[in-house]
């Protein structure tokens, strides 16, 4: 599924059958001992992925999940599916879809009877999907998570939990053998596992085993060990320091779980890439975006490549099961295509008639994302100054209402930025009735913690001096639409006079080509000295690119979206201010590592 399908193959050594004892009738589990060591991986379902908008389903392309089963069947890899309806994952809004919030007072993952009526539609729709590959019906499925790290939210909802439980027993048979995962302390065990649910534990390479095993075994009394959730890495926050976690660590503590018999998920396996805007968030002291890059530290790059982790861990496993004779699989190769020179576009506020065709909504007040069915991406608001501001005048945002990022223009010219939890005011000067463009970017919802409900857009009144800002005219913006359908190579609708060369502060877009060389290899694209914004290359969203902020410095170009034969390509959407020569690179290695613009 995607970047985010945790390939997680399980090192498994079960101890003995599992049996039935205390709570959880483990009976239905004796199967698993006869596809015991062959290889697993876990497979999150977003729902959101799949249902955008409320009632719209898509399982094709790049969401078909059930070709992605056969796939893995056909390569003989059993499933440990994790189909939510929650996943966290570090994915936009823990996989949960944003149009739920169209009910402000939605109280999630619980049981509020909005929220579950949503959950009972969706998994009436995708669970019947699953039946067929169930193992127990010839399929890959073996097990089936419910919900994810529950014991983590601060609801506690049992009635949750048991709906969650009766839908999937229904849908999927009662022989289904369903599990829980929870983080490794007692309130997250207690209030994350369930009577008829086989309960499991992750952690790190932080705690003491034993200790988090016993605790496991508290709440499970017989049956397997399991961490279900290894970390053998790390996620990225823009501004943050690259995560890694220690090779060594890695190695040694999976060789200590493999000692005791225990079951092991890794999470990541393999990292991955949170393409076009479903890249989560954490909000603790304050909101902090995910980056575009899902590498992870993992043992396999985000290119899919082997790492040194990898042959740790590899020779940890030899220790107690035979593994493949011969070399490691090659990485795939690599190509530096070379500097290509980008030409502007236009402002983004001179092409609102392609990017937002059916025009703005007109609102005395602002509205926000979910308000407005604008779930992801940009949405601009336009008003005009209510006065004549010939010095510097505060722009204020008194409630913290950007969510999450501002950029504001006055007639075209970018004055200044607001930004969420960090910069509240900015300065602003003009005459009155001058028009004023707030462009709001989404950066990603939360995925974890009790802040998911994560509203979007302009959330509060603007207060520019004494004055709060009305009369708002509010575009929704398809710019995913616009560059999918060939703008803007096409040259359709592009901003009168037309293209211009050289850099403009604001949200500006640039476009540009990779010529074909016969070649279709894996690139990694860097926009030194640029600032903040999109790319997007044959009509696919790559991204968010911050190398000022950092720590990613390249995003990962899949070779299969690159034409050998034809010309590829690239539209930027720089947000504050491009480089003065306009052109990006294509490198054949990644750069995740550096901030605050250090490379």
């Amino acid at each position: 599924m995607g970047s985010h399908s945790s390939i997680s193959p399980a090192v498994s050594t079960i101890p003995a059958s599992p049996s039935t004892t205390g709570e959880t009738d483990c009976s239905r589990c004796t199967w698993l001992d006869s596809t015991l060591y062959r290889c697993k991986f876990n497979s999150y379902v977003p729902w959101n992925f799949h249902e955008e908008k409320q009632g719209v389903y898509n399982f094709s392309g790049d969401r078909d999940l059930e070709n992605f089963l056969d796939l893995a069947n056909q390569t003989g890899l059993l499933v440990i599916l994790r189909p939510g309806p929650y996943i966290c994952a570090e994915w936009e809004m823990g996989g949960l879809p944003a149009w739920l919030l169209q009910k402000p007072n939605i109280v999630l993952r619980s049981a509020d009877t909005d929220y579950l009526e949503a959950v009972t539609t969706w998994m009436a729709v995708l669970l019947p999907k699953m039946r067929r590959w169930l193992y127990t019906n010839g399929g890959n499925i073996i097990t089936v998570q419910v919900e994810n790290e529950y014991g983590s939210y601060y609801v506690c909802d049992y009635n949750y939990m048991r709906h969650l439980r009766t839908l999937f027993q229904f849908f999927l048979g009662e022989n289904t053998v369903l599990f829980t995962t929870d983080g490794n302390t007692d309130r997250e065990m207690t209030c994350g596992t369930l009577e008829g649910m086989y309960a499991t534990i992750d952690f790190g390479t932080d705690v003491n085993i034993s200790q988090a095993f016993r605790r496991q075994r508290r709440f499970e009394p017989r049956g397997p060990l399991v961490n279900s959730e290894f970390y053998t890495g790390w996620l990225d926050h823009w501004g943050d320091k690259h995560a890694q976690v220690d090779t060594q660590k890695v190695s040694r503590m999976l060789g200590e779980m493999l000692s005791m018999g225990a079951n092991v998920n890794m999470y990541m396996f393999e990292g991955g890439t949170n393409f076009g805007y479903w890249n989560g968030a954490d909000h603790d002291n304050r909101f902090r975006s995910v980056v575009t890059s899902y590498d992870y530290n993992a043992p396999l790059s985000e290119a899919g490549d082997s790492t040194e982790k990898l042959l740790g861990i590899r020779d940890t496993i030899s220790k107690f099961r035979d593994i493949p004779v011969g070399p490691m699989p090659p990485a795939s190769p690599k190509m530096a295509y070379g500097f290509v020179t980008l030409t502007m576009v236009g402002n983004l506020s001179s092409l609102l008639d392609t990017l937002s065709p059916q025009g703005p909504v007109r609102s005395r007040y602002p509205l926000s994302f979910e308000e407005m069915k604008q779930y992801y991406g940009f949405m601009l608001y336009r008003t005009k100054l209510p006065r004549d501001l010939p010095e510097d005048t505060p722009l204020i945002s008194p409630l913290n209402g950007v969510h999450d990022r501002a950029y504001v223009s006055v007639c075209g010219v970018f004055q200044g930025l607001l930004e969420r939890d960090t910069t509240l005011v900015m300065n602003v000067t003009g005459k009155e009735g001058d028009q004023i463009d707030v462009l709001v970017e989404n950066m990603g919802r939360v995925n974890f913690g009790s802040k998911i409900n994560d509203f979007k857009g302009l959330l509060s009144n603007l207060v520019l001096g004494e004055d709060v800002l009305t009369d708002w005219q509010i575009y929704p913006l398809d710019i995913d639409g616009a560059i999918a359908s060939g703008w803007p190579q096409s040259g359709q609708r592009r901003s009168p006079p037309g293209p211009v060369r050289g850099p403009s502060d604001g949200p500006v877009f640039y476009q540009g080509t990779l010529p074909p060389n016969g070649l279709a290899w894996d690139t990694f694209l860097r926009l030194n000295e640029w600032t903040k914004g999109q790319v997007w290359i044959n009509g696919m969203n790559l991204g968010r690119y911050w190398p000022k902020r950092g720590p990613q410095q390249t995003l990962y170009v899949p070779g299969p979206l690159l034409s050998p034969t034809q010309p590829n390509n690239i539209t930027v959407l720089e947000l504050e201010r491009a480089p003065p020569h306009t052109r990006v690179l294509f490198m054949d290695r990644p750069q995740l590592g550096s901030t605050a613009g250090k490379t």
